[in-house]
């Protein structure tokens, strides 16, 4: 019996062994040219009226159908528009994206969008009559920006070449409401770039509720400098030139105005006192008002204007201030009561606040130690409202209910990791986005007490297909470092041995609004650590302070230093592992964008005797060439704060470069500027020290289209492979 059992045992070992010779190690190629790991999800939903159904966008060979689902009954599908037949004089019309009218009998199409900055678009606007399937162009000439239905479904409001303008839909007509638009100069109902880029401000118009009037942002940014960014695209360079205020320059002069459907008058908003920016508008729900929130321009004083539409008013009905300065907070207007609900950190978190029209603080709806991170809406019939945030730990996101005093509070999602949700219009379902490092992303519906009632989307063939790979685990844990719990994962091979020598590989970001340590799926990064460990190499990542995710002392506590202790933390998390028996203290590199390329940049310059080996990828190596909005709400002015601008730029310290450097730009970057690796160059070449720099011409800050980021993740492996 125990030698039956012994072969039975033998032979299991051996069957292992086979199966786990036939696993794949994850190449470049799987994650950048075959996207074997991508993660699909449901776009485009829209939940109709009704809140027993909604819309998606379904992808086929022709284009985009918009499909109606039952939020209940997987069987009930509609196709509420074929892309196939989707036509005008005999061009086919793309649905890129849409919007239903407010009774649903139209639909609003974009089509041939094109992509300006980060969040900004242009595209051709069509409009569909669901009842006799006929399609009208929106507006001719030059393409649309940010068209959108008024409230009465009868008109439809959008800019063009810097102008805002609307149509009737019952008349047919185009009405230009302003005139003044010129590109460099004055932009009407859209925003400038650093408001796009850093109050993710793009749309710069609201219709009022009852559609009789339209409240719009006007930007001056004659003043404001230029910059230019070459495209070697032809036999000589194409030239964009667009204004990019940088730390300590002038920004944009910037006005509300509202204009009057009836009587065509444009007013200007008269808002007191002195203010730098005016970061967000919200109408009342009777109409009659108009929320207007500013800025100074350090960002420590946020002010609520009250300007009573009529006798054109203001009054003060909410101010936040900060010794460091104020997050731009969530903010939505009841539609049923004069209240407004608010996101303040006025107790060391991010939570939810109600106020009253007058600005009378109704009571405060969270509380604890744990952030609000989304809020979904308010079902104001039952007094509900449903919000996301970090309340099971800093890596995870969950769905929650409370009710608007407070009470009653309830967990709705049901898996761990990251959630998301979009709530039917009656707040009676919503479709919850599910994933964890472990699993990539799960779609389903849920009532509004947490039940699942059906799967929409389990990405079952991406979950066969991992089981073909040799993976490792991302393991998660916390790290003291410098007096504070640093969230972390770590990534070892899969044969990890004690006894034996690792090189050790970081992985970086550490800016204000981000985090890399979170349980969610990621089908790039997370694929090409798992490339470098089956090539022997432990990979790690660790949330520095100054991360979001954990309260405003731990985020803030960078303010006036900005990268001084993010820097500090990333160089005593190296010594740490540096210490462990199974690291090889030697092979330390590290790797990080954007921020995380300023970052990988400063660690290896001020940690020289620590890292042997950085890559960076579009940093910033001097924080006078960045925008002043971000720069300045961490650090004040260059004028006002020379030396803690020159002491965190890496480009002061070049004299401490002892390791490998691998710096690596896009030539066509509007955010981070190319003149960052230029300068940072010519510092290196002054110092007389060796380094190796990559250029993509053509390419943004993301560094991306046909086979760029194939090329570039090739590079970065070569590079390691060769220096770590």
């Amino acid at each position: 019996m125990k030698k039956i059992v012994f072969s039975i045992v033998l032979l299991v070992g051996i069957l292992s062994s086979f199966i786990a010779q036939d696993l794949k190690d994850v190449s470049v190629e799987n994650i950048w040219k075959d996207y074997s790991f991508y993660s699909r999800t449901v776009n485009g939903v829209r939940s109709m009226n009704d809140g027993v159904n909604y819309t998606s966008l379904n992808r086929t060979k022709e284009g985009n159908n918009l499909v109606k689902y039952s939020y209940t009954d997987a069987k009930k599908m509609e196709v509420v528009i074929d892309n196939a037949t989707l036509a005008l004089d005999g061009e086919v019309v793309g649905i890129d994206d849409y919007e239903f009218s407010a009774d649903e009998s139209k639909v609003l199409i974009a089509s041939n969008t094109e992509g300006i900055y980060r969040h900004s678009s242009k595209s051709d606007y069509f409009i569909y009559e669901l009842s006799t399937q006929k399609l009208a162009k929106l507006s001719e000439g030059e393409q649309q920006m940010y068209a959108t239905f008024s409230p009465k479904a009868n008109k439809v409001a959008y800019v063009k070449e810097n102008n805002l303008f609307y149509k009737d839909l019952t008349s047919n007509k185009e009405i230009q409401i302003t005139s003044d638009g010129k590109k460099g100069s004055i932009i009407n109902g859209a925003s400038d770039w650093v408001y796009e880029e850093e109050l993710v401000l793009v749309k710069a118009f609201k219709w009022s509720p009852d559609g009789t009037k339209i409240a719009f942002y006007k930007f001056d940014e004659s003043e404001i400098k230029e910059w230019s960014l070459k495209y070697y695209d032809n036999l000589y360079p194409t030239e964009e030139r667009f204004k990019y205020p940088k730390a300590g320059e002038p920004n944009s002069k910037v006005e509300i105005y509202t204009y009057d459907i009836a009587t065509q008058k444009i007013e200007k908003a008269n808002i007191t006192g002195d203010f730098e920016y005016i970061i967000r508008i919200n109408w009342t729900n009777d109409s009659k008002g108009l929320a207007i929130q500013t800025m100074n321009r350090h960002q420590s004083n946020l002010k609520m204007h009250l300007i009573d539409v009529a006798s054109n008013t203001d009054k003060i009905i909410f101010e936040e201030s900060d010794d460091k300065y104020v997050e731009i907070p969530t903010t939505i207007f009841l539609n049923s009561k004069n209240q407004f609900l608010i996101t303040s950190e006025k107790d060391g978190y991010n939570h939810m606040y109600l106020y009253d029209i007058s600005g009378k603080l109704i009571n405060q709806i969270t509380k604890g130690n744990w952030e609000v991170t989304d809020i979904y809406g308010v079902d104001e019939k039952s007094g509900v409202v449903y919000y996301q945030s970090t309340e099971l730990g800093a890596i995870s996101r969950t769905v929650y209910s409370v009710k608007l005093n407070g009470s009653s509070k309830k967990k709705l999602s049901t898996k761990p990791g990251v959630n998301g949700a979009e709530f039917s219009a009656t707040y009676k379902y919503f479709i919850n986005t599910n994933s964890s490092a472990k699993t990539p992303h799960y779609v389903s519906i849920h009532d509004n007490k947490g039940k699942e009632l059906r799967m929409l989307m389990d990405n079952a063939a991406l979950v066969e297909n991992l089981k073909t790979f040799n993976l490792s685990t991302k393991e998660f844990t916390t790290i003291n470092i410098n007096g504070q719990d640093l969230n972390a994962w770590t990534i070892k091979p899969k044969d990890f041995d004690t006894t034996k020598k690792y090189p050790l590989f970081m992985f970086v970001y550490g800016g204000d609004g981000n985090q890399t340590v979170m349980d969610e799926w990621d089908s790039f990064n997370a694929f090409w650590f798992e490339h470098l460990v089956s090539k022997g190499y432990m990979v790690v990542s660790v949330d520095n302070r100054g991360t979001e995710g954990n309260g405003a002392e731990f985020r803030k506590s960078i303010y006036k230093q900005l990268g001084k202790f993010e820097t500090e933390d990333q160089i005593e998390i190296a010594k740490h592992f540096a210490s462990l028996p199974y690291i090889d203290g030697s092979r330390i590199g590290i790797f990080g964008w954007s921020f995380g390329g300023y970052l990988s940049t400063s660690c290896l310059l001020k940690g020289a005797d620590v890292f042997k080996t950085a890559i960076a990828v579009a940093p910033v190596t001097n924080w006078r060439y960045y925008d002043n909005i971000y720069t300045e709400r961490y650090m004040q002015t260059p004028q006002e704060n020379e030396q803690g601008y020159d002491d965190n730029s890496p480009i002061n310290h070049v004299d401490k470069l002892k390791g490998n450097y691998l710096l690596i730009h896009g030539m066509a970057d509007d955010n981070v500027h190319y003149q960052n690796t230029a300068e940072m160059v010519n510092a290196l070449v002054k110092a007389n020290k060796q380094f190796t720099q990559f250029s993509y011409p053509n390419k943004n800050h993301g560094i991306y289209g046909g086979n760029t980021r194939l090329h570039l993740y090739n590079l970065m492996t070569d590079y390691l492979l060769k220096n770590l």
